[in-house]
């Protein structure tokens, strides 16, 4: 406002009557029309009122420019100040203020609303995450019953007959339940480990299978960095024995498990004669949903009852 104007007095004066001008025009922005009617996208209102501000504002802007004319310069249009002669640089100064201004507050509110958006977002996703883990457990407690259940069984029926074998399956036992313990309820474990779970698990049902079981597991190119998630082959092993059936007196199952640097590939075959593979028992509805949980869209899944043969194919993008 004192551009070419040595008169301070006058300056300080005419801002010190245009300041509550453009305070209030600010403040009427930036704490009613902003928050209360374009954030809440009641967008006539806020036109509506942003007309009424302005009228009014333009009205007072006026007087000030009177205000100059009048009572610091006497009507002498010459000591006015060279700014202060301009309506339209008077309002350019008031209204640059409002401007730049309700420009901050609308950042300030869009990055606490991207802030807000923000937290939201991560606690669904921190609730969802939660919902998953305890599907996953409530999974996982599924199995574990199951696989006791028959090893107990076998383990019974071993201790009747007094059998030699006895002291060996409980020490088995023993491991399988350590790893069900402290292993199974970690997101991912090693592969070398899960393969030895299997071994143990192996050579539990052949003690209780004695000469009626013909099984083969064969392993090739293991990483011994791969991971996979705990407890994720075993249910379909466990399918193939509680659902296989004898042919001529002999349970026929076949393993091959091998990986390379970025799939698992686990194929399974056991000998039967049931063409209805929804009637498999609870194990395999329960591994598919654990697949859809841990490896959504990077694991697939082929299971076929043909030729007296149950095979499931599986391959799982590795971590």
């Amino acid at each position: 406002m004192g551009v070419n104007t040595s008169d301070f007095s006058y300056v300080l004066a005419f801002s010190l009557f245009l300041m509550p001008i453009t305070i209030a025009t600010t403040y009427l922005s930036i704490y009613k029309l902003i928050p209360d009617y374009l954030i809440t996208k009641r967008y006539f209102k806020f036109g509506l009122y942003s007309i009424y501000t302005f009228i009014i504002s333009t009205y007072l802007i006026v007087l000030s420019v009177f205000f100059g004319l009048i009572y610091l310069s006497n009507f002498e249009q010459s000591n006015m100040a060279p700014i202060s002669k301009s309506l339209l640089l008077v309002a350019i100064a008031v209204y640059l203020v409002v401007v730049i201004v309700s420009a901050f507050k609308l950042l300030k509110l869009n990055l606490k609303q991207l802030e807000n958006t923000k937290k939201l977002e991560t606690k669904v996703l921190n609730t969802q995450l939660k919902l998953k883990e305890q599907e996953l457990h409530y999974l996982k407690m599924q199995i574990h019953p199951h696989f006791l259940f028959n090893t107990l069984n076998t383990m019974y029926g071993l201790a009747l007959k007094k059998a030699d074998e006895t002291p060996e399956m409980i020490l088995k036992l023993s491991n399988l339940l350590d790893y069900l313990l402290y292993q199974a309820d970690k997101p991912f474990v090693l592969l070398t480990d899960d393969i030895n779970h299997i071994n143990d698990y192996i050579e539990l049902e052949k003690m209780r299978f004695n000469d009626t079981l013909n099984i083969a597991f064969h392993k090739d190119n293991i990483i011994h960095d791969k991971q996979i998630a705990p407890m994720l082959l075993l249910p379909f092993i466990e399918n193939s024995f509680k659902h296989g059936t004898l042919n001529n007196g002999v349970l026929d199952i076949g393993i091959r498990l091998s990986c390379d640097a970025k799939n698992i590939y686990f194929y399974i075959e056991n000998s039967s004669k049931n063409h209805d593979t929804k009637s498999k028992g609870i194990g395999l509805e329960n591994i598919k949903k654990r697949l859809d949980l841990l490896y959504k869209n990077q694991y697939s899944l082929d299971i076929n009852n043909s030729n007296n043969l149950f095979k499931i194919d599986l391959k799982i993008k590795s971590l």
